[in-house]
């Protein structure tokens, strides 16, 4: 019984991390597959995505407003909140600093978001100080479940059909509509696609919005379970990276089992061995980028003569 009820933990755990780090890293590598960019300042959409819904929250339970607005609106809140971030830092990054930076040199572009990260950061600081801001109603108000005489936040246990919807809607539009053809069409060889009449630089500003969004989603439903602090955006993006390179750069499936393999991994290591903590998911990306340099999903590049 110890064991059934130890290994439902792992995976219930593992499930739940899982969903939380996909939201985040599937946005990151969208942007990659189509635009060719590892995009650092992904970290800082995810921050502000965080920091706008905290603050929304904060202002829809306002004892102002909170007398005749219904608690469950707060989650449209958190939904409002990362669109608005990702329309608004997608259109401005893209458009007023990426797109002079295509067909430019990959570490001069990795460096160019990594200051825009940067920037975001101080932004943050600037907009919002530096106390912590809390978003718990949204938690609280699903209250909790036991299972097999563990507790478990209802909230936490919603990301996982959340992430199952994003994985599903992003699987259709990449598969079943004529957008997703033509991303598919510039991902294949942008220089054609152009030629065929693609608006590539139209598909690459939609494209780098869309991830923004989902990397401030990430983050707007991150905030009720955490507290909001600077620099929350540093170990997000790493781990997202950690994911996007196990499951394969620019892959949207490899995205979801590279994000399923670290949270079950990851959650074994907290039940069993808790000092493999941190170390155990570059251990496991480490081991798959030996053998598989460009990850489980991801496809070697043509080389063109």
């Amino acid at each position: 019984m110890e064991f059934l009820t130890a290994t439902i933990a792992i995976l219930i755990d593992g499930l739940m991390y899982s969903s939380w780090i996909f939201l985040v890293a599937v946005g990151l590598s969208l942007i990659f597959g189509v635009l060719g960019i590892l995009n650092i300042a992904h970290g800082g959409l995810y921050a502000f995505g965080a920091y706008v819904a905290a603050w929304g929250v904060g202002k829809y339970f306002d004892p102002e407003f909170s007398s005749f607005l219904p608690p469950f609106g707060s989650f449209a809140v958190l939904l409002l909140a990362a669109i608005a971030v990702g329309v608004v830092l997608g259109l401005v990054l893209e458009r007023g600093l990426l797109r002079f930076m295509y067909g430019r040199d990959e570490v001069i572009i990795v460096l160019v978001t990594f200051a825009a990260f940067l920037m975001l950061e101080d932004g943050i600081m600037f907009v919002f100080g530096v106390d912590p801001y809390f978003a718990f109603q949204p938690y609280a108000l699903l209250g909790n479940v036991k299972i097999l005489g563990i507790s478990y936040a209802i909230y936490e246990l919603s990301l996982i059909p959340l992430s199952l919807v994003v994985c599903a809607l992003m699987w259709w539009g990449l598969t079943r509509t004529i957008w997703g053809k033509l991303l598919q069409a510039v991902i294949h060889d942008r220089e054609i696609a152009q030629a065929f009449g693609i608006n590539v630089s139209r598909v690459f500003t939609v494209t780098f919005v869309l991830g923004a969004i989902l990397g401030a989603m990430g983050g707007a439903f991150t905030a009720p379970m955490v507290s909001v602090t600077p620099g929350m955006g540093v170990e997000v993006i790493v781990l997202a990276f950690a994911v996007v390179a196990i499951g394969g750069m620019g892959s949207i499936p490899g995205a979801a089992v590279g994000a399923l393999l670290v949270g079950i991994i990851r959650a074994a290591a907290v039940h069993l061995l808790p000092v493999l903590e941190l170390f155990i998911i570059y251990g496991v990306m480490a081991l798959v980028l030996a053998f598989r340099p460009q990850g489980l999903f991801g496809q070697a590049e043509a080389r063109k003569i």
